[in-house]
């Protein structure tokens, strides 16, 4: 096999493997992989992911100008472009829709707490970028404002990018993100974060090394948002409260007893069962209080 054929043959099991496991529907998503200095191979318009083959496939340039197959590009390839421009330590991008993960894009919840040590060594930080219409420039100036400092966005209302050196990698990393999402919406429906403490999470960081994991820039100061001028990110903004001689960190309720409060200012109230059998019945009886006698 060329590596043209093994990247073909690359891209359509990541194709299939985003369909099998229900990231994808009908034609979402995208892929594509660095083949050369000039050319990248894509996915094609209009067609699902969990049936191509790799004759499917298209070459174009890094401007999106089609250098050879029979279908069009991605309609999303521009976000892609953004992407290779942005880090030329990136070979590799995967865009789909995983449900979990997109439903945190479309509550406008990153997921960017510190609360699972693979998450924190391989990906650190994941933000939301903000909205723009799928398939135009807009999205992709959206994804090139975060990209330089992350490996895994979720797009606003849309769904989720992952970059790497290599097309298994960035769809390892999709596997994370989804995975991350899930175990976080368990975890606040039982009413709680435990999070990773800053001294942990700068240990962690500093292991990444060991482990052979490039972080593409470090975790922000502690107050930091990371955004400079021109509004690019610069660095990943971690909620990781410093506690000096702890690894984890309880999220404690304002109030003992009450549900933990919610991330990222959300407005929630959270109730047991029986405290709200009990705001009921005591509406209920303010009400009969209330009634005339007959």
């Amino acid at each position: 096999m060329t590596a043209e054929e093994t990247r073909r043959a690359d891209i359509v099991e990541i194709g299939r493997r985003l369909h099998q496991r229900a990231y994808v529907a009908s034609n979402d998503g995208n892929i594509s992989v660095r083949l050369d200095a000039e050319r990248l191979l894509t996915t094609p318009k209009s067609v699902s992911k969990g049936f191509m083959t790799p004759d499917m496939l298209v070459i174009t340039d890094y401007a999106g100008r089609k250098l050879a197959g029979e279908r069009d590009p991605s309609s999303e390839l521009p976000m892609h472009l953004a992407v290779y421009r942005r880090r030329a330590d990136v070979t590799a991008v995967v865009h789909a829709h995983p449900p979990v993960a997109t439903g945190f894009a479309v509550a406008g919840i990153p997921l960017d707490r510190a609360v699972l040590a693979e998450v924190v060594t391989t990906l650190g930080s994941i933000p939301i970028a903000e909205y723009g219409t799928p398939s135009t420039q807009e999205l992709a100036d959206a994804v090139d404002r975060h990209i330089a400092a992350h490996d895994g966005l979720l797009l606003a209302n849309h769904g989720a990018i992952t970059v790497a050196d290599g097309l298994l990698p960035a769809y390892y990393k999709m596997e994370t993100i989804e995975h991350f999402a899930r175990i976080s919406v368990v975890a606040r429906i039982l009413g709680r974060e435990r999070l990773l403490s800053r001294e942990e999470v700068n240990r962690l960081q500093e292991l990444r090394g060991t482990y052979g994991i490039a972080a593409p820039a470090p975790i922000c100061p502690e107050g930091s948002d990371g955004i400079v001028a021109g509004g690019d990110a610069a660095c990943q903004t971690l909620e990781a409260p410093s506690a000096p001689g702890a690894r984890l960190v309880d999220d404690v309720p304002a109030v003992p007893g009450a549900a933990a409060p919610p991330a990222h200012g959300e407005t929630e109230i959270r109730l047991t069962y029986r405290e709200l059998t009990a705001i009921v019945e005591d509406a209920v009886n303010r009400l009969r209080d209330r009634e005339p006698a007959p």
